[in-house]
């Protein structure tokens, strides 16, 4: 193919106690315009992605190379015109939706033919850990481990909708890591992981209050982190007094997001848009596809 689009949907991980495990995809989105040309080249559209760089330290050229050389085949050069709605540094999966395109950009380019799971592979073990590009490669709710081997569950579509909170600052996650204990006794853990099961019990089962309830129970990460977040009791207090199941940290912040009825995700919005004003406050949707090729 001389001319190609890659798509791949922003990401929220943790989702409460779902620490390095749960995420989510949602309805913002990375695309790359890609045509064979002369020499490599990439262009950015868009205000949340920084000036263009030399190609050889662009993110998603790195990536790309990475995979071809693993593979030992050459990337030919191209122009990669370069469109995002996805904030960085905001807990929103910028870097896993950059490192899924990379990957299937090397793929296409290279005619590599990579399974999903050689995908989800190569960009686990690039990002750390899978709770981000799961759900950005394959969309969804998507509840993962790494434990002997990357295994993962894609649950089935939630009837709820989700309203994001994104500040103007920026949190970079090795910062966010800082402030976690460096571990956890035995009944600590176990305390710790009951509450996810109950809240993955809930989400399957619809029993949404219960999941909310569970969302806020973490003992994994946001109460530690919960201080590096703006206003981030106010934020919990008034969602759930407008109805909202539970509102977590998004990924490791400082972007706050809420799960809330079908439907009132609006209301929602339009309530705190009044108090925050500083804020890009929105309603968003769980993007039910992943990486798309077009």
């Amino acid at each position: 193919m001389s001319k190609f689009s890659i798509t791949v949907p922003a990401s929220s991980a943790n989702i409460g106690p779902g620490f390095d495990s749960a995420g989510i995809a949602i309805n913002r989105y990375l695309t790359l315009h890609v045509e064979k040309g002369e020499q490599w080249e990439f262009e950015h559209r868009s205000p949340f992605l920084p000036k263009n760089s030399d190609y050889k330290t662009h993110f998603v050229y790195q990536v790309a190379k990475k995979i071809s050389d693993q593979y030992k085949k050459t990337l030919p050069p191209c122009k990669v015109i370069v469109e995002s709605d996805i904030p960085l540094a905001r807990g929103l999966g910028s870097s896993a939706s950059a490192v899924v395109a990379g990957i299937e950009l090397a793929n296409k380019l290279c005619d590599l033919n990579l399974s999903t799971d050689d995908k989800l592979k190569h960009a686990t073990e690039i990002e750390g850990h899978p709770d981000n590009v799961a759900p950005a490669l394959l969309g969804g709710f998507i509840v993962t481990t790494t434990a002997n081997t990357i295994e993962y569950v894609q649950l089935p579509k939630l009837n709820i909708d989700i309203v994001v909170y994104i500040p103007t600052i920026e949190l970079k996650t090795e910062d966010a890591r800082k402030v976690l204990p460096e571990g956890f006794s035995r009944n600590q853990a176990a305390s710790a992981s009951s509450v996810c099961n109950v809240m993955i019990a809930a989400l399957l089962t619809e029993n949404y209050d219960l999941a909310g309830r569970m969302m806020e129970a973490d003992l994994f990460h946001e109460p530690y982190r919960a201080k590096l977040m703006p206003n981030y009791d106010y934020i919990k207090k008034e969602a759930k007094n407008m109805g909202a199941y539970g509102t977590v940290i998004s990924g490791a912040g400082p972007t706050l997001m809420s799960f809330v009825p079908k439907d009132k995700g609006q209301e929602v919005v339009d309530t705190f848009k009044k108090s925050l004003t500083d804020y890009e406050v929105v309603s968003l949707k769980i993007a039910t596809e992943g990486l798309q090729v077009n």
